[in-house]
């Protein structure tokens, strides 16, 4: 049986998401100002928010561990499966480059302010083991409402390996059930959890695709017409790599092959194993709202999500102006993008209608996750409950053993924007939770980062609710001296940073790369008592258990899974920034028990 068991929330108030997979580029170009160093920086103090006297809810006993196959505990420390024995590495070539299996990461010990102290090896004891998983973007790519004419003004903001999100998606679990438990301690692994932007256009096809991918079972990944795909990789756009086609498009310039049958293979139906782990589910800003940047508020993004017609170019100037639009949060309804598209109707393509593309609510996020058909190994609702659903709100406590509670927040804006915010109530349920679970270790997950909370206008549900941003979240973690890790994604680049709260304890915040983008990663983390006064937090990169060197006549889901990695190491040039330094890797991090 396994540990983690849901912990009924007490009532708070909604958070929605945003942001957008055409502008992915943004937010991955925030800068988060962090580094590897081994010494904590101070984080900025905030005041306290009100504290509502209401008390938070009771966590309700541990399960018991969940038995080990054979009944005995695997061999520790293992290296095999993770990057500290291999990671896929690029062999020499000028333009598309190759890859194949290298050298692993190394683990680097950041001691902060509390030192490593010998033997702790033979002495520590695990407390938590658990996989995070964040920024799958599973993608539609023929919806209508997606942006790839961004591209005009910046490449990045499509990706030629989109049609493979899926594909990806299913090989990285099979990685994570390979797993013979925690890298370190070789503790039975406690759950997974995704932190955010599991699917990239909040479309109905692609909730359904994240939850079954999870879960286990058969997807097609495929949309519109299920006889001819109607996305930009057939469009003889040369914007656009054209798999099947044997012109010269600007990627096959750079050496992206042509490979006949690759949108057939591509749309094909697959199977999930679905994860062995209870898993547990974070939204993200992607998740929430269409484009994950504009909100419901107008009925037209979902007339067109559903509808006939794709703009599949624009000008370079049309293009650059939109996407400021979206980066600024000028237009958080998409009124612009609406008279764009307007004036470029005759320029717009036709397409097969699909209900199923329509964008989902936060109140159908909610019954999604809470529908048997999608429980898998559990537990039902995936941390959200029937409470959840009834009062709107997307943030939840749960327990992971007899010592350790975890919190998955909601920080999306509603108002219509990518970067985060908390709302007041939101932020005092969690102050009353940390306080009631004060002889817990805490775990916090998130979607942003504490540099991306940064949007605190106003809910339009909520014009009198205040919104905070990261200063105000860390100061509330950091008045807590059992939070030990926040782990969150958004910002698509490993980088892991100390903390120091008000008293001068320290705790961690640990970001993972994403695994759309290059170089598609997941992260075991294990939290142990060292058993001399320090806990250690190990933080363990994970590829997908596709193989590191493609074969260009392999279109299975396997080869497929390999060749979206290739594909996205070239999109960026081998671009190699999202890596993080090595302390932002495989790391262990230490932290003073308290």
């Amino acid at each position: 049986m396994p540990r983690t068991r849901s912990v009924t929330p007490s009532a708070q108030e909604v958070d929605r998401r945003t942001v957008l997979a055409a502008t992915a580029a943004v937010s991955v170009s925030v800068s988060v100002g962090v580094g590897w160093a081994l010494r904590p920086t101070d984080s900025q103090a905030a005041p306290a928010p009100a504290t509502p006297s209401a008390p938070a809810p009771a966590v309700p006993s541990p399960r018991p561990s969940p038995a080990v196959s054979g009944g005995t505990a695997p061999t520790a420390p293992y290296r095999e499966g993770t990057t500290l024995a291999s990671v896929a590495t690029a062999r020499a070539g000028e333009h598309y480059r190759r890859l194949a299996g290298g050298a692993g990461w190394n683990r680097v010990v950041r001691d902060g302010a509390v030192p490593a102290r010998p033997g702790r090896a033979g002495r520590r004891t695990p407390l938590a083991a658990f996989v995070q998983l964040t920024d799958l973007h599973l993608i539609d790519t023929q919806h209508p409402l997606r942006l790839e004419f961004l591209a005009a003004a910046n490449p990045l903001s499509w990706r030629p390996q989109e049609a493979l999100t899926v594909h990806g998606a299913v090989s990285l679990v099979e990685r994570i059930n390979s797993l013979p438990g925690g890298p370190v301690t070789g503790a039975p692994l406690d759950f997974a959890v995704t932190t955010g932007d599991s699917t990239d256009n909040n479309a109905g096809t692609e909730l359904e695709w994240y939850l079954t991918v999870l879960s286990g079972g058969r997807i097609t990944p495929d949309s519109g017409d299920p006889l001819h795909y109607e996305g930009v990789q057939n469009s003889g756009v040369e914007l656009y790599w054209q798999p099947d086609s044997p012109a010269r498009d600007l990627y096959k310039q750079r050496g992206f092959p042509r490979l006949d049958g690759y949108l057939a293979a591509a749309t094909r139906p697959l199977r999930s194993p679905g994860l062995t782990l209870p898993w547990y589910s974070t939204v993200g800003n992607h998740d929430s709202l269409p484009l994950g940047c504009y909100g419901h508020g107008d009925s037209w993004l979902a007339e067109y999500a559903v509808g006939g017609r794709k703009l599949m170019s624009l000008t370079a100037t049309e293009a650059r102006r939109l996407r400021g639009s979206i980066s600024d949060a000028t237009d958080p309804l998409g009124t612009g993008l609406r008279e764009l598209l307007r004036a470029h109707r005759r320029d717009l393509r036709p397409v097969t209608p699909d209900e199923r593309r329509a964008p989902y609510t936060p109140a159908e996020w909610l019954r999604a996750h809470l529908d048997p058909a999608y429980t898998g190994p559990g537990p039902a609702g995936h941390g959200y409950t029937a409470a959840n659903a009834a009062e709107g709100t997307q943030y939840y406590a749960f327990r992971v053993s007899d010592d350790v509670v975890g919190i998955s927040l909601d920080t999306t804006d509603p108002g219509g924007h990518f970067e985060g915010s908390v709302g007041t109530a939101q932020l005092s349920w969690l102050e009353r939770t940390l306080t009631a679970h004060r002889d817990a270790h805490v775990l916090v997950f998130s979607h942003h980062t504490s540099t991306t909370l940064s949007n605190t206008r106003p809910d339009p549900a909520r014009p009198g609710e205040r919104r905070h941003g990261g200063p105000e979240l860390l100061a509330v973690l950091g008045r807590h001296r059992n939070v030990v890790a926040w782990v969150n994604g958004h910002i698509h680049r490993n980088a892991i940073t100390p903390h120091t709260g008000a008293d001068g304890h320290l705790f961690w915040e640990v970001s993972t790369a994403s695994h759309v983008e290059y170089p598609q990663l997941a992260r075991v983390i294990e939290l142990v008592d060292n058993r001399d006064g320090t806990l250690s937090l190990h933080t363990t990169l994970i590829e997908s258990a596709a193989p590191a060197r493609t074969d260009f006549t392999d279109l299975s889901p396997r080869g497929l899974a390999a060749l979206y990695r290739e594909l996205s190491f070239n999109a960026r040039s081998g671009d190699r920034a999202l890596t993080g330094g090595a302390g932002d890797r495989n790391a262990e991090l230490l932290l003073k028990k308290v």
